[in-house]
């Protein structure tokens, strides 16, 4: 299989989840995966607050800067600018389907416009040599958004995918990242697009076969192991969404992807010691905790303790919270926080 980032396996960008907090959290339970920001647009990155937008902790690498835009002059910008950053990819996105994203001629809507995809990946990578990727969805409907291209209000067939990918790859992306569901822009919320809309696999699959030579990696419904392995049969990389973030214990498993035969044994005692410090320098800067404790919440799924696990890091305090982490090694079942995960 082609990979062009030579990674395997990757988190999604998601919309306030995938802040600093969770990519710290997450990289405590995998060191191999790619890890996503949350999407950006290039026009908060031209005019807010950089720093706020763009510092992460070098722990977080390999990371993955993802971008919303329509206008590639403002991407060029865009991506210049974060060359003052050490992400290792930067991403398109052309699959959101929020009407406050669509609506603005972004995510999912741009994927009527294939040729200006082209042109916005050629203008992003004219301003990085690091990889610039795309992100997209099989097809798109939508009786607002119409094109020559989508003359219709909608693609979703194989046929249309092709003719839209033979497109996008003038610009030589560096990976295809496909959510192998259409993108509805009316009349379903950004979750029920990520549920209502029927799973088509075969349909990414195919796309590989007739592109041998492109690098794809498929998103959507993703949520265990055997999955990821049945996946890599026929595409290149994977990229887990919500199951990630609700079953965070499932990325423990995602290094084995690159090692069979790996040598730390994590258990969730490992994670949570591993995650006081951190908690403990926000409190030293006086930023909110509960915010960061909010991303471990899954940490204990479906084990004995989650419910005890939930109640004390959601327990409000007058003190530090590092001290409820402390608190929970100390009232959790002992052989679920010791046993591997």
């Amino acid at each position: 299989m082609n990979n062009s980032f030579n990674h395997i396996i990757s988190v999604a960008p998601m919309v306030d989840k995938t802040d600093r907090h969770f990519r710290y959290f997450a990289r405590l339970l995998t060191k191999k995966t790619l890890l996503y920001t949350e999407m950006i647009t290039a026009h908060a990155i031209i005019h807010g607050d950089r720093k706020r937008l763009l510092d992460f902790n070098p722990i977080e690498n390999p990371i993955a800067l993802q971008i919303a835009g329509s206008n590639p002059n403002e991407l060029y910008k865009a991506v210049k600018i974060v060359e003052e950053w050490n992400y290792d990819e930067i991403n398109l996105n052309a699959g959101c389907p929020s009407d406050r994203v669509s609506g603005n001629m972004m995510g999912a809507s741009l994927m009527a416009y294939p040729e200006l995809i082209a042109e916005m990946i050629s203008s992003m990578k004219s301003a990085t040599k690091k990889p610039v990727t795309v992100k997209h969805r099989i097809g798109i409907s939508s009786s607002k958004v119409t094109s020559s291209f989508m003359p219709s209000g909608y693609f979703n067939d194989l046929g249309h995918l092709s003719n839209f990918m033979s497109i996008v790859n003038k610009a030589t992306p560096a990976r295809n990242i496909v959510h192998a569901r259409i993108a509805i822009l009316e009349g379903l919320s950004p979750k029920e697009n990520r549920e209502v809309p029927p799973l088509d696999y075969d349909m990414v699959y195919n796309l590989k076969k007739e592109f041998p030579d492109s690098s794809i990696e498929i998103n959507g419904g993703i949520k265990t192991l055997d999955d990821i392995h049945e996946h890599l049969r026929h595409v290149d990389s994977v990229m887990i969404g919500r199951e990630a973030y609700s079953n965070p214990a499932f990325m423990a498993r995602f290094d084995s992807l690159y090692d069979s035969n790996p040598k730390e044994q994590l258990t969730r005692r490992d994670v949570i010691q591993g995650f006081i410090p951190y908690i403990q320098n926000l409190e030293s800067k006086g930023e909110n905790t509960h915010l960061a404790l909010s991303h471990t919440i899954g940490l204990f799924q479906n084990q004995p303790g989650s419910s005890l696990w939930k109640r004390l890091i959601s327990t409000p305090s007058k003190g530090n919270k590092s001290t409820l982490l402390i608190e929970a090694l100390a009232s959790l079942p002992k052989d679920v926080l010791d046993k591997e995960i």
